[in-house]
């Protein structure tokens, strides 16, 4: 998990895409032109942002698919090892019970 105070980078990426959108729309809504213009004008800017959204959704799918499959693999292999150690204990253990009966 992130530390406190900090921000993964599609976060940060997501603000600023967010901040500017916002700040485009109210640039458009202050400046002097019809009404008309100002509503083409935000509807194309509504357009691009969702298109923007819609890749960086798409953009995090892909990252999460991939960590998900990475972290898979990862399990994958840790089982492996732990049963082998698991098997490597149940040797020695083994082992020892007999070394043990014949010293008595």
């Amino acid at each position: 998990m992130a530390e406190e105070g900090k921000f993964s980078t599609g976060t940060v990426v997501l603000s600023f895409v967010v901040g500017g959108l916002v700040g485009a729309g109210i640039a458009l809504l202050t400046a002097p032109q019809s009404g008309r213009e100002t509503r083409e004008k935000i509807k194309d800017m509504a357009e691009d942002a969702k298109d923007k959204i819609k890749s960086l959704t798409e953009d995090a799918k892909d990252k999460i698919r991939d960590t998900y499959r990475h972290g898979k693999d990862v399990m994958v292999e840790k089982k492996s090892m732990i049963a082998t150690a698991i098997e490597a204990g149940k040797k020695a253990m083994d082992e020892e019970k007999a070394r043990i009966a014949e010293a008595k």
